[in-house]
């Protein structure tokens, strides 16, 4: 996949929709304001993953005709976060790349700040953002490299247990003060700020994911190019969805909660296959090891509490199984949409 090797723009704005009409309202609403006191070019491109709420009618009717470009890219089918995104850098004109979630919002000035950080300093490739929730809560918003350590210490609940501790508080970096700016491994695709070279150097997303992931495997690459990626912690952007958390806490998985966890564990196993080749065995037999001992543990219990445990437990079984023949351990990814 190849960018534009023009410059019309300071920076390129690209959200993603699917179904998030009113949000996305909000969310350009808010961006077409923060460009407006930029003091410089911008063009932003939506791209509609097939929604069926009029996502796509909406933009057309009320944002085409902004001052500031408004690219209205409708794609027939849902092609996910990385494919999606890819569709519209490759049109993208401007020297910078922005990626937003249609339910995140920047706080003044932030933007301008994004892309004076940049300026200043050649060696960022990505640069993420201080992500809070509507009530200012701070969210995750830099993050350490998937291992398997990693990985078994947020599955057992240690990490959240010692959210202050620098050895269990690693994956999300929550032993660290977040008013700190600090150089991590990666940054949520909630937002971030990208370098065009950087990604004339490591190519865009890597379209097998089509859900989690695959800003990781990006961040991976920029860093192995020998480029840097920051957390700014007065770079603020407000972030809808990250209020619901990085687990599904409820003990009954809906259909859609448990399409969501088979995404996730997809993309686990493309990743370490990708990155760790025999590792991908690892990251299944982790997952499996503790949902069995998960399903031991409550399955005789007479609190239905435990029961549900149980039952959860054993629906994450089939579920990492399925991901593991869906995928031919982590070898190919399913025909999207997913």
């Amino acid at each position: 996949m190849k960018l534009l090797d023009r410059y019309d723009f300071e920076v390129s704005i690209v959200v993603i929709s699917f179904n998030t009409r009113d949000l996305l309202r909000e969310c350009l609403t808010s961006l077409l304001s923060e460009c407006s006191t930029l003091g410089a070019s911008a063009e932003v491109l939506v791209v509609d993953n097939a929604s069926r709420d009029d996502s796509a009618e909406m933009v057309d009717a009320e944002f085409t005709k902004s001052e500031i470009p408004v690219c209205l890219i409708r794609s027939d089918v849902n092609l996910g976060f990385a494919a999606a995104n890819n569709l519209a850098m490759e049109q993208a004109r401007g020297r910078y790349i922005v990626l937003l979630n249609s339910d995140a919002f920047f706080h003044p000035g932030s933007l301008r700040r994004a892309i004076d950080y940049m300026d200043a300093d050649a060696t960022i490739g990505i640069g993420g953002a201080r992500l809070v929730s509507r009530d200012g809560a701070w969210q995750p918003s830099a993050r350490t490299f998937h291992s398997i350590w990693i990985d078994a210490i947020v599955l057992t609940g240690l990490a959240a247990r010692f959210p202050r501790s620098r050895v269990f508080g690693a994956p999300d970096r929550t032993w660290a003060d977040p008013n700190d700016l600090a150089e991590v491994d990666w940054v949520p695709g909630a937002f971030s700020i990208l370098r065009r070279e950087a990604l004339v150097e490591t190519g865009l997303f890597d379209p097998a994911f089509f859900l989690y992931y695959e800003e990781v495997d990006l961040c991976l690459r920029v860093k192995a190019a020998g480029l840097r990626v920051l957390y700014w912690p007065d770079v603020v952007v407000t972030h809808i969805g990250g209020e619901s958390g990085r687990q599904l806490r409820s003990l009954k998985f809906s259909r859609t909660g448990a399409q969501v966890v088979l995404w996730r564990m997809r993309a686990t196993l493309l990743y370490y296959r990708k990155h760790h080749g025999f590792q991908a065995w690892l990251a299944r037999g982790l997952e499996e090891t503790i949902y069995h001992l998960r399903w031991i543990r409550n399955r005789f219990s007479k609190n239905p509490v435990r029961r549900e445990r149980a039952e959860e437990a054993s629906l994450l079984l089939g579920l990492m199984r399925q991901a593991w023949n869906e995928t031919n351990g982590g070898r190919v990814s399913p025909p999207r949409p997913w």
